[in-house]
């Protein structure tokens, strides 16, 4: 039987209840997860959180039981942010963690995202074993508990509380956020009771959105792929900044005191060249991806900061930092990562790090945007019906290389797939936003042409 293609490049995710999302891979995937991980208790220790779909509780109770089935202990968090379950993952000591969440997706997709003891995500290798169990189970049946060794369930109460705490104390002890007026949108996601809780107890006053989950308005026309309603309420409500994060608050996009967005690589670029002045920003460079803004390279090379660029997907963020140890990255769309006080993307706590920054230097966030000036960008997400190479489509490739050829070295163009979605994603760059658009435009239209719905 040929091994089942489970692991996207954040995890598995897909609609719920259909192609790879379904009840009995979850329950498999517990099994495997339950027999592959290297534990260091008696029985294997695994901790469970799920952003607010409704399809969560059919993986919920299957991860339980694929896990319970051969001897494993689920403990089950509730809603949890997914930097959350990574942290309560770490501190508890357990053996793995598992997310279920299809983050920024629509409500009617989800997905299952694997942490190891250590709070980062699993290797590619333990994936690939787990897809080889999922589609050759016999291994799964012959490890299958009986008796007393069936694993047995616990349920954390007080996970949230927990997440909370930490959360706090990585903002300076020395400050506080009194007299801050902040605007946060939850995207009716994991962390809807969450940051709120975080900043109020820090001092500020809060206005809420987007924190009545009911199953189905995860994501929906808010949070950090729709900040127009945050930037409203900023202006409305004048408030000093406005933040807004997505189903699984993995990702932060801010809003100024003006209800102008402050996308993932402002926020870089203002923290980096903090951290450089209070010389805690290790290796002098920061870790993005081939989709941040060349004016984030720009702000960084004024300071003598590098920027090094990796494949799309915090993952491949984090690995180059952990491997050269840098401690600050992410990608322009808000996952940010801060490994000194973080093993994952973590919205709240990105927010909390420019609060401090905002706070301590006394300024505006529309004034520490200054710090970064982006080259017109242009993206387009198309909808495609397959995936084929792109250099494998003469007609795209050549509108490439014309827009490549225009641009003279002064901007960039970059097409890729989505690693989640069925879309095709065409950016371009550079220094005049008319000719920017125009080039995307004209790629955008082959890639309809060749393989658009």
């Amino acid at each position: 039987m040929a091994i089942a293609k489970l692991f996207g490049t954040d995890g598995v995710r897909g609609q719920a209840n259909a192609g790879v999302m379904t009840v009995e891979n979850a329950l498999q995937i517990g099994r495997a997860v339950g027999i592959l991980i290297d534990s260091r208790h008696a029985r294997p220790r695994v901790i469970i959180g799920k952003d607010t779909r409704r399809s969560g509780y059919l993986f919920e109770h299957a991860l339980l039981a694929g896990l319970c089935s051969v001897g494993a202990e689920p403990y089950l968090v509730g809603v949890l942010p997914t930097p959350g379950i990574a942290y309560m993952t770490s501190s508890m000591r357990a053996d793995a963690g598992v997310v279920i969440s299809a983050s920024h997706n629509p409500f009617q997709d989800n997905g299952i995202k694997l942490f190891g003891r250590d709070g980062f995500k699993i290797a590619d290798e333990m994936e690939r074993r787990i897809e080889h169990l999922v589609a050759e189970p016999q291994p799964l049946q012959d490890g299958l508990a009986h008796g007393e060794d069936i694993g047995r369930a616990y349920r954390i109460e007080d996970a949230w509380g927990r997440y909370v705490v930490q959360l706090k104390h990585t903002f300076p002890a020395d400050l506080t956020l009194d007299g801050v007026k902040i605007a946060i949108d939850c995207g009716n996601g994991a962390a809807f009771r969450i940051a709120p809780a975080v900043f109020e107890e820090l001092g500020a006053t809060v206005v809420r959105l987007a924190v009545q989950p009911n199953g189905t308005n995860i994501n929906d026309g808010c949070g950090a792929l729709h900040p127009e309603q945050l930037g409203r309420a900023v202006v409305e409500h004048g408030c000093d900044l406005g933040i807004a994060l997505d189903g699984d608050a993995d990702r932060l996009i801010l809003c100024d005191e003006h209800g102008e967005i402050v996308d993932g690589d402002r926020v870089m670029a203002i923290c980096a060249l903090r951290m450089a002045k209070q010389g805690t920003l290790r290796g002098g460079a920061v870790v993005a991806t081939v989709m941040s803004n060349f004016g984030l390279e720009i702000a960084l090379r004024h300071a003598g900061l590098q920027l090094i660029r990796t494949d799309v997907g915090d993952r491949h963020v984090v690995e180059a930092m952990r491997k050269h140890g840098y401690n600050l990255g992410g990608e322009q769309s808000g996952h940010l990562v801060f490994l000194d006080h973080a093993t994952t993307g973590d919205g709240t706590l990105a927010a909390l790090q420019l609060c401090a920054i905002a706070v301590r230097e006394g300024k505006r966030v529309s004034e520490l945007a200054e710090v970064m000036h982006p080259l017109p960008q242009v993206l387009i997400n198309l909808p495609v019906r397959d995936k084929p190479p792109i250099d494998t489509l003469p007609a795209v490739s050549k509108v490439i290389s014309q827009a490549e050829g225009e641009l003279a070295g002064l901007g960039r163009v970059l097409v890729r797939y989505s690693g989640t979605e069925r879309k095709c994603r065409v950016m371009v760059e550079g220094q005049d936003e008319h000719q920017v658009r125009k080039h995307a435009e004209r790629i955008a239209d082959s890639v309809r042409m060749a393989i658009g719905i």
